[in-house]
């Protein structure tokens, strides 16, 4: 495991010396939320691009391919269809209205304090659920590389995240997404070609994948989730990608609203790449190289590791210790550029829409107590994801996602799709919106199979799936228009309300 570890070492040195260089750039408010906003479209497509492809994709959706087949087809294809709908409806309205957190845009549309930090906390809460599903890949891979336990393992991976963006903020984590996404894309071009190259071709690999599969590859039902649960999963990638922060917060780094849209479509093509040759060579190549294989298998018939490992056996079947080492690397930096971005977008919400709001006007806050309540904020939500994450080592990374993104699409993405588009939605209206969204969708979270039988012990869920986001998108919606049409204008609203 020598070349594993060098690999690391050096990636893990790269991103500490960025963080040092974006440290002594770093002064002000806007250097540590938004870069100072001078970031390129290439720069910003690509951090976005290193922002998106997380854990999930590159480890949750591969091991589900392994056991489901096309099944997975879920995490490749509503990621795209959601960042298409990212370009026409939300990108040039929220340049022209952010400043620095999601939070700016709607209390630009609905004045108030309320408002923002209401925002604040859906940010904090859906980006903590994001963030341990990456912890919880970083978590295996830290131990499997360096043979230490698992919590070792995720509490160092918290300490170093702490370090990037307490020190080096928005512009730190921005090029470490930078470097990021170009190791991702060399590393899923490098397993692509090898795969196909020792298949003698895509039509040998897809043969060897079905008869490793047992099956059609094209045949839907392997993941044994119902037509509502896929369906509704499937919506809620869609959705959430307009509501997740930490994707919104990388359009204010831009200096304008066409910047932005060329980041969008920047990012659509790069992610459209990896994915595609994620589903389409990587996906059967784990089958056609990992499945059956007694190297990575545990005395129990099990997966070495655990199912989220499954894509670096596949690196060590086709380019053996040093594959392994670069792939792990390109992985594990996948996960600190993801994990910082959230944890930016939390630290920022908690320091400038709950802190600086409280305390007065968010203009004429002390900066330097402000980033104080930063640094101190971005502690606090590492530490309570890492804690979490041990709670759930065991659980699908893509699984986990999936929950960050239903509650983004219930929460975030509804009210600020109204607050965009819909000129009569009120504060209250926003306000019953938004808390039923959540509430519904948390709620129908712990009595779903996860947390009601995995975690609490109980014989069966009371809500069949985890996936509730085609009803609990509805439902904010629902809220959000009665509470606004049978209340007071949003105009009359702004003018009467002085502290709420």
């Amino acid at each position: 495991m020598t070349i594993p570890i060098l690999i690391f070492m050096l990636i893990v040195a790269v991103t500490l010396g960025i963080t040092y260089w974006a440290a002594n750039r770093s002064t002000g408010r806007s250097d540590f939320y938004t870069a100072g906003g001078q970031i390129s479209p290439l720069q910003n497509g690509l951090a976005i691009t290193g922002d998106f492809v997380s854990a999930a994709a590159i480890l949750g959706s591969v091991a589900l391919f392994f056991s489901a087949g096309i099944d997975a087809a879920i995490f490749y294809v509503s990621p795209l269809v959601g960042l298409g709908l990212l370009l026409i409806f939300v990108v040039k309205p929220l340049r022209e209205c952010g400043k620095y957190t999601v939070g700016d845009v709607l209390s630009v549309k609905l004045p108030g304090r309320s408002i923002r930090i209401y925002m604040a906390i859906c940010t904090i809460v859906l980006s903590e659920f994001y963030m341990v599903a990456q912890l919880v890949g970083a978590g295996h891979l830290f131990s499997i590389v360096f043979s230490v336990s698992y919590e070792i393992a995720v509490a160092v991976v918290a300490i170093l995240i702490m370090i990037y963006v307490a020190f080096g903020g928005m512009l730190a984590t921005t090029w470490v997404q930078i470097v990021k996404a170009t190791l991702l894309l060399l590393g899923v071009a490098i397993l692509g070609g090898l795969a196909v190259i020792k298949s003698g071709g895509l039509g040998g690999l897809l043969s060897a994948a079905e008869q490793a599969y047992g099956g059609s590859l094209g045949s839907f039902g392997g993941s044994g989730l119902s037509l509502f649960a896929a369906a509704s999963l499937s919506v809620a990638i869609v959705l959430g990608m307009m509501g997740m922060p930490h994707l919104l917060i990388r359009f204010l780094t831009v200096k304008n609203p066409a910047a932005a849209r060329k980041s969008v479509v920047i990012t659509a093509v790069l992610v459209a790449l990896v994915l595609g040759t994620l589903l389409l060579i990587v996906g059967p190549a784990t089958l056609a190289y990992v499945k059956g294989e007694a190297a990575f298998q545990t005395s129990a018939g099990g997966i070495q590791g655990g199912r989220n490992m499954i894509l670096l056996h596949l690196s060590t079947a086709l380019g053996g210790e040093v594959l392994f080492g670069v792939i792990t690397a390109v992985t594990f930096s996948t996960i600190l550029a993801v994990v910082a971005g959230l944890t930016i977008a939390m630290a920022s919400s908690a320091s400038y829409d709950i802190y600086a709001t409280i305390t007065g006007n968010t203009e004429s806050t002390d900066e330097r107590f402000e980033l104080k309540i930063f640094r101190g904020a971005v502690i606090l939500f590492v530490a309570v994801a890492a804690i979490l994450s041990v709670a759930l080592q065991d659980q699908n990374i893509a699984y986990l996602s999936a929950f960050a993104f239903g509650i983004a699409a219930s929460t975030n993405f509804p009210i600020l799709i109204l607050a965009l588009y819909w000129s009569r939605l009120t504060k209250r209206g926003a306000l019953a919106g938004g808390s039923a969204g959540l509430l519904s969708a948390l709620l129908l979270l712990v009595v779903g199979p996860t947390i009601w039988v995995q975690l609490l012990g109980n014989d069966a869920p009371l809500f069949p799936t985890d996936y509730s986001t085609l009803i609990s998108t509805p439902i904010a919606f629902i809220f959000a228009y009665l509470f606004s049409v049978s209340g007071k204008s949003s105009a009359a609203l702004a003018n009467s309300e002085t502290d709420n």
